[in-house]
């Protein structure tokens, strides 16, 4: 597996080695020991799946301590641009964002440590998005942020008009009333 690092520290693009012949194609998507090999040591309990239409931003998400969650996303069809945000204080990238076109094409992860903040849109006509996580969900530590805080200035890489967002991501807090303890 090749580890990627990013322009946020601990915030890694996980590739796995990809098998492929005129049957099709094989990868581990997930290896315990191999991320012990290369650092991670990362124990996961709880897997998650959804499916999204073209245009849908869900996020930003995330779990307050001490149910917060690391998670590895990947997506199983389609093509998404994953986002996480640093809300770790005293961080020396505290509140910027990095975003990665996630695709069954191209089997990139991305790897969000705790203390991160998560969304995506979907840019394919369809996508199933895969997550594992490291703690089991909890609704009462759920929390967020608006998905397009004026402070934080996501590009979602979608116009305006094309974006499909729940009820709920709609009534996220601004970042300025958001709850965090990172």
């Amino acid at each position: 597996m090749n580890i990627t690092k990013t322009d946020i520290a601990d915030l890694l693009i996980l590739e796995p080695r990809v098998f492929e012949d005129s049957r099709g194609y094989f990868f581990e998507s997930f290896n315990e020991q191999s991320c012990l090999d290369a650092g991670l040591d990362l124990h996961f309990v709880q897997d998650n799946e959804s499916r999204s239409v073209h245009g849908v931003v869900r996020g930003l998400h995330y779990q307050l301590k001490p149910k917060d969650q690391t998670k590895l996303v990947r997506v199983l069809q389609g093509s998404i641009w994953d986002v996480a945000v640093d809300l770790r204080k005293g961080s020396p990238t505290y509140l910027q964002w990095h975003g990665v076109e996630l695709s069954a094409k191209n089997k990139r992860q991305l790897l969000i440590p705790k203390g991160f903040a998560h969304g995506f849109s979907v840019l394919s006509d369809m996508a199933v998005v895969f997550y594992k996580c490291d703690v089991f969900y909890s609704p009462v530590h759920e929390a967020g942020i608006r998905f397009d805080d004026a402070s934080l200035k996501v590009d979602w890489r979608l116009e305006p008009g094309e974006m499909v967002v729940s009820q709920r991501d709609l009534e996220m807090p601004e970042l300025e009333q958001a709850k965090m303890n990172f």
